[in-house]
């Protein structure tokens, strides 16, 4: 394993138990990193969708799994199936139809439903909890079309109530083919009849021929929430540019700041890493190498975003990335890793192991954070969304992945400083 890993000072010790769920694995930092044990579950073998989400299914006290195929019981991970199942055979020449899940009690019936964002343009949905009955969980759409591959469920307006906020395409008129390419950024909220097709909110005004907005396209990467000017309210920011949240939320487009961010990213994180007091980006590479920040510095009309490399070729594919207070010291650390056969054999590092990776969070002396990474796991990786959340209920956050090499859950056991 030691070879896995010379640049970064440390090695990975890991050990399997053949015909168990549980692989520990410890992760050996550079001195002054906390070391954390983290037993690996295996809960399914094949490849059944690249998003995945915890909740109490069935309202036993025990947090579940659920990607949209299956929901696995806790504590032994029984089985479940949540639609008719597909075979979505190794993943390097074909997709899921699961993309992003979030768990929500859409209709406020004390049962924890599913959130689903299918592949790419086509409709996205929300599955209702048959209320501890077994059987299919009947599907309703949310909208007609669900763009860039990150979108994002988010409480944007600091209500305690998440939303969702992803680009859409317009329905072609009659006679037409989607564009595909003419998207338009909002936000969405359930209809007061729950079962009907969400509200949409704009934030960007409709692309045109002329000007296609950023990020909304039906193959768009990179997408995230935060706060980028300083005025206590969450912005909406992708490649290419950002909308500005109003005082006064309507529904007219958001005044919009275009940038010179431009890489195929994933979720994108608003943080001042260089203590200047100005918020920068933090993003990482959906399908080469690359994680990096955009610091910014002021420009004529809008702010500058000048690249920053984090780590240049540590792993690529991160088509996913979680940024949360991982070891309990008060700073976020970033979590994520490959996302194993994005597009088959043909993206860069394409064959290297599927790693997943904390990057430990520390502030310098001159206010500088810098970001060690951590291996937690060396054959998983990530989907296109996953979890971070305290799963077991002991207080520490695990993280939960569903990707082309199965389904995983990573608790987390100890630290020792």
């Amino acid at each position: 394993m030691k070879k896995l890993f010379p640049m970064l000072g440390f090695v990975a010790l890991a050990t399997t138990t053949i015909l168990q769920f549980t692989t520990p694995v410890v992760a050996v930092p550079p001195p002054g990193i906390p070391v954390i044990q983290w037993e690996k579950h295996i809960l399914d073998d094949k490849f059944r969708s690249e998003g995945v989400a915890i909740g109490d299914v069935n309202k036993d006290g025990k947090m579940d799994v659920m990607n949209g195929e299956y929901w696995y019981e806790a504590p032994d991970w029984k089985k479940h199936e949540m639609q008719p199942p597909v075979d979505h055979k190794d993943g390097l020449n074909n997709y899921s139809r699961s993309f992003a899940c979030w768990a929500e009690d859409i209709n406020k019936d004390g049962w924890v439903d599913l959130i689903v964002i299918d592949f790419p343009g086509v409709p996205c949905y929300w599955m209702e909890n048959p209320k501890g009955k077994e059987g299919h969980w009947k599907k309703h759409i949310i909208w007609h079309s669900a763009c860039n591959e990150t979108p994002q469920y988010v409480d944007l307006f600091g209500t305690g109530q998440r939303v969702l906020v992803m680009g859409f395409q317009p329905k072609p008129k009659p006679g037409e083919k989607e564009d595909g390419n003419m998207g338009q950024m909002a936000w969405f909220k359930p209809s007061s009849d729950v079962y009907a097709p969400w509200e949409m909110h704009p934030i960007s005004a409709p692309s045109t021929k002329e000007n296609r907005i950023p990020g909304t396209m039906r193959f768009s990467h990179g997408l995230g929430v935060g706060d980028l000017n300083g005025d206590k309210r969450l912005d909406v920011i992708t490649i290419g540019g950002w909308w500005e949240q109003p005082e006064k939320v309507t529904d007219e487009p958001w005044v919009f700041h275009p940038t010179n961010v431009t890489d195929a990213m994933a979720d994108l994180f608003a943080y001042d890493v260089d203590n200047d007091g100005k918020a920068d980006i933090i993003g990482s590479s959906a399908h080469k190498f690359g994680i990096w920040w955009f610091q910014q510095k002021p420009g004529k009309d809008h702010p500058t975003f000048v690249k920053q490399e984090l780590f240049r070729e540590l792993v690529s594919e991160t088509h996913a990335m979680n940024f949360v207070d991982i070891d309990g010291d008060g700073l976020k650390d970033l979590v994520t890793g490959k996302r194993a056969y994005s597009h088959g054999i043909s993206e860069p590092g394409s064959r290297w192991p599927a790693m997943l990776y904390w990057f430990k969070a520390e502030k310098k002396k001159d206010g500088l954070t810098t970001f060690t990474p951590v291996a937690i796991d060396t054959d998983s990786g990530i989907g296109t969304q996953f979890e971070v959340n305290d799963i077991n209920g002991d207080g520490k956050p695990d993280v939960i992945v569903s990707n082309k090499r199965g389904v995983f859950v990573h608790i987390q056991k100890s630290v020792k400083k």
